[in-house]
């Protein structure tokens, strides 16, 4: 019979990893497995906080204490950035979000013979794991879920529907897909529900896109001081944790830069906190294709003295060209998943001095950064971020200069 294997490292999906390549599900460094699969916890095994952990797939490591996750962390990026031949200069320490900090979320819910059933789906499945508790959501998001899963099993329909919720200033922004308000008692109960629990907004996607049923006052969500306004399904970080730090290690790293370039701007998370760092006069132009975004982003711009400025353009299909660039000290970009590829090529041929790229997907990134480093830049600083605490997605902040 074989000996025990000890667990050496956690695989990119959060399998336990043996120093032979063996997986083994729920195990973390420090542990050991026996040949018939039984684990003999090591000292960095932690109790899972969440009684749904194991068949729900909204979390994978809730078993690994902070040691663990943060080196999780950690290997994804530099595995990534090693993978292209990228050595950081400097990488700062992990920074991993708190318990109880998720500002939105989807759930899923289904109207059940027995009432209805709401929260994320088992891994693999599409099956709805029925929340009773969970440690990610802020206590605004996790209180609303009872008396949302009643409202459904009383006036949902047939299939499923999304429930996406976000925190904003004035409480929490609910919009559901596929809920069908075919009465008028539907309505008023959405409305009573609404006014009950105090929302900041209620839309309802009935197949015929998102409409506003309920909202007392404009829904905003303050950016380094500045409201700005949030449109139903408008992209935000999910924690406000991972995006101070961010924004603080952008603000430091770009330092003196005076004119100042944020691309995929979104609402100006990191466009307005750099108006709070830096010279008095910075300018910053924060360019984004989605237009309620951009949108957003220039009223608000308003406020600051014309030191932000908006630019309504789709950097996919029309990068800013490398002689556009040229007026610029230094560049911020935080693209979707993808990457930005042709918005690099451009940034790479341009006469830009510095990039801090923030990232949600480490592979997308080691690929534009080695077009960067292609064009003359060195990754000088990086630091890993786990803003989905127990979760495999790995996020970044990095820093490239040219020599």
């Amino acid at each position: 019979m074989s000996d025990p294997a000890d667990i050496v490292r956690i695989a990119a999906k959060g399998d336990g990893l043996t120093g032979d390549g063996r997986h083994v599900a729920g195990a973390v460094p420090g542990d050991r497995v026996a040949p018939d699969g039984t684990i003999t916890p090591g000292p960095n095994h932690a109790a899972p906080p969440c009684p749904h952990f194991g068949p729900c797939g909204g979390c994978q490591l809730q078993h690994a204490d902070d040691t663990v996750l943060a080196e999780f962390v950690r290997d994804r990026v530099l595995n990534a950035a090693s993978g292209q031949g990228i050595e950081p200069g400097e990488v700062l320490p992990v920074h991993l979000s708190p318990p109880a900090s998720r500002r939105r979320a989807g759930l899923h819910a289904l109207r059940t013979a027995r009432g209805a059933v709401i929260g994320f789906r088992e891994g693999g499945s599409h099956r709805i794991v029925d929340m009773k508790a969970c440690p990610v959501l802020r206590e605004e998001l996790s209180t609303l879920v009872p008396a949302l899963r009643s409202f459904i099993a009383a006036h949902g329909g047939k299939g499923g529907i999304e429930a996406r919720m976000t925190l904003a200033d004035q409480g929490v922004d609910l919009a559901l897909t596929n809920m069908p308000l075919d009465s008028l008692a539907a309505t008023e109960a959405a409305l009573d529900f609404a006014r009950d629990h105090g929302l900041a907004r209620l839309s309802i996607d009935q197949g015929y896109g998102a409409e506003t049923v309920w909202e007392p006052d404009p829904v905003t969500v303050t950016l380094s001081g500045i409201p700005v306004a949030l449109s139903p399904g408008s992209f935000l970080q999910a924690t406000e944790d991972a995006e101070a730090r961010m924004a603080a290690d952008a603000g430091a790293w770009i330092d003196d830069a005076a004119i100042v370039a944020d691309l995929f701007a979104g609402l100006g998370t990191f466009a307005f906190s750099l108006l709070t760092s830096g010279p008095a006069n910075r300018k910053v132009l924060g360019v984004e294709a989605d237009r309620a975004a951009h949108l957003a982003f220039k009223a608000a711009g308003g406020r600051t003295g014309g030191r932000a400025l908006a630019l309504h353009r789709d950097l996919f299909r029309a990068p800013l060209q490398a002689g556009e660039l040229a007026r610029f000290d230094a560049v911020l970009l935080d693209p979707p998943r993808a990457g930005s590829k042709a918005q690099v090529a451009e940034i790479s041929a341009s006469a830009v001095p510095r990039v801090c790229y923030v990232s949600c997907n480490p592979s997308s990134w080691a690929r534009d950064a080695a077009r960067l480093v292609e064009g003359g830049f060195s990754l000088t600083k990086l630091r890993p971020v786990g803003q989905f605490r127990w979760s495999t997605h790995v996020e970044l902040v990095s820093l490239f200069e040219r020599a």
